[in-house]
C-alpha cells in the first residue's frame, strides 16, 4: 500500500477523525505557520475565482472566501469531506482531480494543500490543474519534506514515502507549469508527551499500525518540521 492507493485514501478520509488528529497536533507547532504561508501565496493572485482539490474539511477554503471575497468551489473524492466543506457555505462537489468537471480556464487560482502524494496519476492530476487555470493563473500546492518529523518516525520504524514532496515536487510541476517557486516553511512540532505522540501515530494513514511500538518517554518529543508552498504559473 502508498499513500496513493485509492483504498488508503478511501479509508482514509471516510470520516474525519484521523485527518482531526493529525490536524490537532498543529497546535503544538513553532516557526512560521504553513497553512499561512500558503493563504498568502493565494491572497498575492488577488483571485476572483478560486478551487481547492481536496478542501478536507474546508477551512482553508472558507478563510478564502470570508478574507478575500472570491468564488470558490471545491472538489473531493470523499463524500464526508465535500459534506463539511458544504456546511461552510462553500459549494463542494465530489469528484476527481484526475478528470475535473471544468471547462478550460476558468480559474485564476486553484489550491492543493497536502493532497498530490494522494493522486494515483499525478501527472494526469496535474495536467487537469493546470487545464482549468487560466493563463495568468497560478496554483498554490503544499506538501511536506520527506524528512519531516524524521525524530517521531524514527521511534516506530517508519519512512514516509511520498509521490510528491518538497524534494521532488518542482520536477513534477516543472513538466506542467512554466514557472515554480519553493517557499520551504521550517519549525519544529513538539509533542507534549507520548500521548500526543501516539495519538499522532496513530492517526496516520501507513503508520497508524506502528503506534504501540513508541518506546515510553517522559517529557516533550521535538520534531522538526519541514513544509514546501509551491507556487507555479502556467
Amino acid at each position: 500500500m502508498s499513500l496513493d492507493d485509492p483504498e488508503v485514501v478511501r479509508r482514509d478520509y471516510a470520516d474525519e477523525s484521523r485527518l482531526s488528529a493529525r490536524i490537532a497536533a498543529q497546535q503544538f507547532g513553532t516557526g512560521p505557520d504553513p497553512r499561512q504561508v500558503a493563504f498568502e501565496a493565494v491572497a498575492e493572485a488577488k483571485p476572483r475565482r478560486v478551487l481547492e482539490v481536496g478542501p478536507g474539511r474546508g477551512k482553508l477554503a472558507e478563510r478564502i472566501r470570508n478574507e478575500l471575497g472570491p468564488e470558490i468551489v471545491a472538489v473531493d473524492q470523499s463524500e464526508r469531506m465535500v459534506e463539511l466543506t458544504r456546511k461552510r457555505g462553500i459549494g463542494s462537489i465530489v469528484g476527481d482531480v484526475q478528470d475535473l468537471p471544468f471547462p478550460d480556464g476558468v480559474f485564476d487560482v486553484a489550491v492543493a494543500a497536502w493532497m498530490l502524494y494522494h493522486v494515483p496519476d499525478l501527472d494526469r492530476g496535474l495536467g487537469e490543474l493546470r487545464r482549468v487555470l487560466d493563463p495568468g493563473g497560478r496554483l498554490v500546492a503544499v506538501t511536506n519534506g520527506a524528512h519531516s518529523q524524521r525524530e517521531l518516525w524514527e521511534l516506530v520504524g517508519y519512512q514516509p514515502r511520498y509521490s510528491f514532496c518538497a524534494e521532488n515536487g518542482e520536477v513534477a510541476l516543472l513538466r506542467h507549469f512554466t514557472t515554480v517557486e519553493r517557499r520551504d516553511v521550517r519549525g519544529t512540532i513538539t509533542f507534549p508527551d507520548r500521548e500526543a505522540a501516539h495519538r499522532y501515530v496513530a492517526a496516520s494513514p501507513m503508520a497508524a499500525h506502528l503506534a504501540d511500538r513508541l518506546p515510553l518517554f517522559e517529557g516533550p518529543l521535538p520534531a522538526t518540521r519541514h513544509v514546501a508552498v509551491f507556487v507555479c504559473s502556467p
